[in-house]
């Protein structure tokens, strides 16, 4: 029987021990980290560019699916690279220059050259890596789909057929449609938005400083350059931009929002009273998708180590993929359910979550016994309201 699947009893962890040893894990990293992180940044970095030559090398010729789903991977690498530098995962790794650490990654006038997207940076800084890794599965985490769906996709007297229909659109528009403006409220709101509008003031932040310069820059300028190869090469170069952007919205959301969301997974009914509990929590709330390789670990932007990222936010690419093992050994040894699926199989599960076909588990306020030691990450770090830049946990 797969470990998944079976009876997870949270008051028979041990909890002391199993935050022990994956400590003791966490140093055995820290004392590895060097130059083949780095190169490895740097090579992951350059597969991201080459897809982007590709696709402006060839965008210019006709509307086609290559160029577009070159163009796409490259602004999906972007991601890729904003989501583990930005959690100070390279900060500590020697040879790194502060361009490619969370001290000047995207930050002030490098966001139009390391990740332009419809999202401010510091917003999505705050919303992720604070509140989100703060907060996983707990009432207060702004990416709890299972609570976000209800009275829009789930719990309505839609037709099933609409909701699917709905559900295919937001995928296909979520970074503009709905990441752009959480991130910003919450931001600017030091919180989950809660269902409430965006205010006049965030609204105009939202047009002026989100949507008009990625628009400004993919649907604009970017096929204006093609223009003295003629009108027909830059209406193809727009074509094919604004199709790299739906698969771009499509691929993150496909990777990001199967997670922490399933039947199988849990949600929270309060955070967790010990160090030890939130090591469990974030293993029982989160999934991880088949590991191994870089071309595999590239296609999942390296969201299918998901289960080890949330117990360390702050670790380079290539370390989750070194410690996968031992932590799912870990948690086979201490009885803690450790899931790992296809990605199309937690694209399912996601699914009949949303539109209401199943629902996650709980896990009650007392069913983690306490141990010694602080149960919160700490979010401060230097740089004001950007502190927090990965949510880590604290050595």
């Amino acid at each position: 029987m797969p470990q998944s699947q079976r009876v997870f009893v949270p008051s028979t962890v041990d909890l002391e021990a199993f935050q022990r040893e994956l400590k003791a894990l966490r140093e055995q990293l820290d004392a590895s980290l060097g130059e083949a992180d780095a190169a490895h940044l740097r090579k992951i970095e350059r597969w991201g560019r080459l897809a982007t030559l590709l696709g402006v090398a060839t965008c210019w010729l006709a509307p086609n699916p290559l160029s577009a789903a070159a163009l796409s991977l490259g602004r999906s690498t972007r991601w890729l690279l904003m989501h583990h530098v930005g959690h100070r995962g390279y900060d500590r790794v020697p040879g790194v220059p502060d361009s490619r650490t969370s001290r000047g990654f995207a930050r002030g006038r490098r966001r139009f050259l390391d990740w332009l997207d419809w999202m401010l940076p510091e917003a999505w800084v705050f919303e992720h890596n604070v509140l989100h890794h703060s907060h996983t599965g707990e009432e207060a985490d702004p990416d709890l789909l299972e609570r976000n769906a209800e009275g829009k996709l789930r719990g309505t007297p839609q037709p099933l057929a609409l909701r699917y229909l709905l559900l295919a659109l937001l995928a296909l528009t979520w970074r503009a449609s709905y990441y752009a403006p959480e991130t910003l409220s919450a931001l600017r709101r030091k919180g989950r938005r809660d269902g409430s509008g965006l205010s006049r003031a965030e609204v105009w932040e939202l047009v002026t400083r989100c949507y008009a310069p990625y628009a400004a820059f993919y649907f604009v300028l970017f096929p204006a350059l093609f223009l003295p190869l003629g009108l027909w090469a830059a209406f193809s170069a727009l074509c094919n931009s604004v199709l790299a952007d739906v698969l771009t919205s499509l691929h993150t959301f496909l990777v990001v929002g199967p997670n922490h969301t399933g039947e199988d997974l849990y949600r929270f009914d309060a955070p967790p009273k010990s160090r030890g509990a939130r090591y469990v929590q974030q293993v029982v709330g989160s999934a991880n998708y088949r590991t191994g390789g870089d071309l595999n670990d590239f296609a999942h932007l390296w969201l299918n180590y998901q289960i080890e990222h949330h117990l360390w936010p702050d670790l380079p690419m290539l370390k989750y993929r070194e410690v996968q093992p031992k932590v799912r050994a870990l948690c086979e040894k201490y009885g803690v359910p450790y899931v790992q699926e296809s990605v199309w199989t937690r694209v399912r599960k996601m699914v009949d979550i949303v539109v209401g076909k199943a629902s996650m588990r709980r896990l009650a306020p007392d069913a983690l016994s306490g141990d010694a030691g602080a149960h919160r990450p700490e979010v401060q770090a230097p740089g004001g309201e950007l502190g927090g830049m990965g949510a880590e946990e604290p050595a």
